[in-house]
């Protein structure tokens, strides 16, 4: 029905079979299969028996076993309260490679400059393992609220969310980072199994057009890595114009700019790239179409510094942190502490670049606010800690965990008093504060289910 309703453009028909000769048949063949969906299960949140609680959850994903998933077409699983807990993330299978192929390690600085919605960043975040600093960049205002979003759901701690076009960020953070990953906006050639829809979008100028703007984005994305640092250039097209042209345009631009090889495993065999370049097509591998590139940068140096704190964040007052001292005394267990305050949030942050004149949507983990003299918590405090920590929790069923998402009151024993952890399976759904056999719903108001 998809190829009646949208048929692909006969020029892309001819590229396709002058790029893959023989193999174009076995491509387009594999354009009317269906296509494979995938889950990253989050190990900041682990889950004691994966299989009986994701429903539909399939083997391991090649080039990422360790939290990689298949996930059954028919899986509900973006239904489940464990996906508002941040058990898991749904990502597209190829969309992982990018990421994997990057390689990030604990303790470095990563910039991931197109990030919306989050799938990268919080895969990046996976390899950090909560040491070290991600920068999560999307311009666009609007999906730059679903990226924070989606870094708070997933339990990230040492994140920084800004929205900014690369050119802003490029002069003040010039050598700060260890690892960049640049996923491009693109013509989309990749998405025409999955988003049929695309192709009727899709016309013979679009590959141009992107790859001027892919351009303007590597260049900015080079300044701000250090000598000796790596970059990973991700799109999900499959033409050379926005692929190996771009990645041929940085090598003469930049002196400093070498492809790196790297090889991705498909199961019992792997896809090379001795060249520092692959397409990863839907006929080869359980996937959509892909493109990736490993590139490091000439030299040898240490990040540059990051600058102090300026004016967006300010000291916690005295009064604040009393505030907050009273709260985490009674509320029990190790709370991170605040160390600066952003707006009226007082924030936990690892160490920041310079951010005067950058919109700044989240930055560490955002504690709480003060509300008179009492200091209130955040969702994404909550969304930080876990159940298992000793912290005090009551954990709802399905039916109970659904209300909460809906914001509602639920019951609760009547021993139970003050703000708690609303779990569900072990999981931290978000606040709630018990009083006289009920818990007062917390969750915010903007991402309650209808």
């Amino acid at each position: 029905m998809s190829e009646l309703q949208f048929p692909l453009p006969e020029v892309f028909v001819q590229r396709i079979r002058q790029q893959l000769g023989q193999e174009a048949d076995d491509y387009f063949a594999a354009l009317e299969q269906p296509y494979f969906r995938g889950l990253r299960l989050n190990p900041r949140k682990p889950l004691f028996d994966p299989s009986a609680q994701v429903e539909g959850l399939l083997d391991p994903v090649p080039w990422n076993p360790q939290h990689g998933r298949y996930l059954a077409m028919e899986s509900a699983a973006g239904l489940s309260p464990l996906h508002e807990a941040g058990a898991y993330y749904i990502q597209e299978p190829s969309a992982m490679a990018p990421v994997s192929i990057l390689a990030a390690k604990p303790g470095e600085r990563v910039l991931d400059l197109c990030a919306a919605p989050g799938g990268k960043s919080t895969q990046i975040a996976d390899a950090l393992q909560g040491d070290g600093l991600l920068v999560c960049n999307e311009p666009v205002p609007s999906r730059a609220k679903i990226l924070s979003r989606n870094i708070e759901r997933m339990g990230v701690t040492n994140a920084l969310v800004v929205s900014a076009e690369p050119e802003q960020l490029a002069g003040p953070w010039a050598n700060v980072f260890d690892a960049i990953l640049v996923d491009a906006p693109c013509s989309g050639e990749g998405m025409f199994r999955r988003h049929p829809e695309t192709r009727a979008e899709w016309n013979a100028q679009s590959p141009e057009g992107c790859a001027a703007r892919q351009k303007r984005i590597l260049a900015s994305a080079w300044q701000m890595l250090r000598p000796g640092g790596r970059l990973c250039y991700s799109t999900c097209t499959l033409n050379e114009i926005e692929n190996e042209g771009i990645v041929r345009w940085m090598l003469a631009e930049h002196p400093d700019a070498e492809t790196v090889a790297f090889s991705l495993p498909i199961g019992q065999t792997a896809l090379d790239a001795s060249e520092g370049m692959l397409h990863l097509y839907p006929h080869q591998l359980q996937g959509e179409g892909h493109f990736v590139a490993l590139l490091r940068k000439g030299g040898s140096a240490s990040a540059a510094p990051l600058s102090a704190p300026d004016k967006i964040l300010s000291p916690v007052t005295k009064e604040q942190r009393a505030a907050w001292e009273a709260f985490s005394a009674k509320f029990g267990g190790h709370l991170p502490q605040p160390n600066a305050l952003f707006g009226d949030m007082l924030i936990s942050s690892p160490d920041l670049p310079l951010l005067r004149g950058i919109k700044v949507l989240r930055a560490g983990i955002q504690l709480g606010n003060m509300k008179g003299k009492l200091f209130f918590p955040d969702h994404a405090l909550a969304m930080a800690l876990s159940p298992r920590d000793g912290y005090p929790a009551f954990d709802a069923s399905h039916d109970e965990a659904a209300a909460y998402l809906r914001g509602e009151t639920i019951p609760c024993p009547d021993d139970l008093s003050g703000f708690l952890l609303v779990s569900h399976q072990g999981l931290t759904l978000g606040f709630g504060k018990a009083s006289g056999g009920q818990i007062k719903n917390h969750y915010p108001k903007g991402l309650r289910r209808p």
